[in-house]
């Protein structure tokens, strides 16, 4: 008696291989990944609990802006004195500034600070586009808040919700993944970038209320030290913030950047090249 083995039809859906939706390491991918960051910063605080996790970033944004102002009257030969960062998200930067600084000082200390969270959020998108940064800016980010708290933080909130943001993005530069540490650092630059537009009120506001003080807002400084309208300033503003961000995502997204590198050649292979002959 003879036998045959008998060979079951194929299933055409097991004989097409699935294909990814984007090309790993393509421009889709990073602009994708870009994406859900941004969406993680503007939607975490409309889900339930999420107002509570996105919390210590919030305040790691007002110490983007308060840390914008005290390092610009740094940088201008003025006394930075001390960072106050409030429950409710607001904060403030005490400056002592000389009797005889010019009143483009003053300005540019008060214009110091929204504009830091869009320069620091581009910065944060540029590194994501180089995996060897990926834990150095990690680690730099959290030695810089750590130090930032022990040498000008004054408030009980900047005292917990900073050294906590400090750890998490320590543990991440430590143990987390490569996608992890990526994602963090976009997730950091898309922060400070949409914070300007979290910010938009204020900066178009004259005046503003913080820690229960009435006070002039950023824009409304530096109109009294300038003399042209504060909502000039704030589009002037805004306009600078959003160059910034936009040429940070255009270099980080730029296809010549995403493709792979070349593969190398073994050691042991020699290589000759040929010249062509001279002309006569």
């Amino acid at each position: 008696m003879s036998m045959h083995r008998v060979t079951p039809p194929t299933c055409p859906l097991q004989a097409e291989a699935v294909e990814p939706l984007v090309t790993p390491g393509s421009q889709g991918e990073a602009i994708g990944r870009l994406v859900v960051a941004g969406l993680v910063v503007t939607m975490l605080p409309a889900l339930p609990f999420g107002a509570y996790l996105i919390y210590p970033f919030a305040i790691l944004t007002t110490w983007f802006h308060e840390m914008g102002h005290g390092l610009t009257a740094l940088l201008l030969g003025q006394h930075f004195e001390q960072l106050l960062i409030f429950a409710n998200g607001s904060g403030v930067a005490e400056s002592r500034i000389d009797g005889d600084a010019s009143r483009f000082v003053h300005a540019a200390i008060a214009a110091g600070g929204p504009i830091a969270p869009s320069a620091i959020g581009a910065l944060l998108i540029v590194a994501s586009a180089h995996p060897r940064a990926w834990r150095p800016v990690l680690w730099l980010a959290a030695a810089a808040i750590l130090v930032s708290v022990g040498i000008w933080v004054r408030s009980a909130t900047g005292w917990w919700a900073l050294p906590l943001v400090a750890a998490l993005l320590g543990l991440v530069a430590w143990r987390g993944s490569p996608a992890w540490a990526r994602f963090t650092l976009q997730f950091l630059g898309m922060l400070g970038a949409l914070s300007m537009l979290r910010d938009f009120d204020y900066l178009f506001s004259e005046q503003a209320v913080i820690g229960g003080q009435t006070m002039l807002s950023d824009t409304g400084a530096i109109e009294a030290a300038l003399t042209l309208p504060h909502w000039l300033w704030a589009g002037l503003i805004l306009l600078i913030s959003g160059t910034m961000v936009g040429a940070a995502l255009k270099y980080a997204l730029a296809e010549r950047r995403l493709r792979p590198p070349p593969p190398k050649l073994p050691a042991n292979v020699l290589q000759f090249r040929r010249q062509p002959p001279k002309k006569r």
